[in-house]
């Protein structure tokens, strides 16, 4: 992996997308959203400001899918389909991104994690 000392980095599955986000970013704070398409990937998701999350390596890998509004954007290699991060439509200020993609993660720490109402998005009130 990519050696960067302020921060850690993760990868998709076939290794061809590399992200990296700020050293002290609290993984164990993910959860889970239930709307249609996350529910469908099931990933635990931590959160970084948009100037925290750095794609080191495989832009050309990327794929963006938008689906309902076309806010949130949602990014995945197109050569794993691994999940890797998404902008947010309920703080686009933010990107949410899969915490599996990092090394050392043991999945049993997020078997409860919080699910976010997805469903009911607070957008869609007004």
């Amino acid at each position: 992996m990519i050696d960067h000392p302020d921060q850690i980095t993760g990868s998709c599955h076939c290794g061809a997308v590399v992200i990296a986000v700020p050293k002290d970013t609290d993984l164990k704070q993910a959860g889970r959203c239930d709307c249609s398409l996350c529910r469908r990937r099931w990933a635990p998701t931590a959160s970084v400001a948009l100037d925290g999350l750095e794609i080191i390596q495989g832009h050309e890998a990327l794929r963006l899918y938008q689906f309902n509004t076309k806010v949130a954007e949602h990014y995945f290699c197109q050569i794993c389909g691994t999940y890797m991060f998404h902008k947010r439509r309920s703080d686009p200020n933010e990107y949410g991104f899969n915490v599996g993609c990092f090394d050392g993660i043991d999945m049993n720490d997020y078997q409860d994690a919080p699910i976010y109402d997805g469903i009911n998005h607070p957008a869609d009130d007004k």
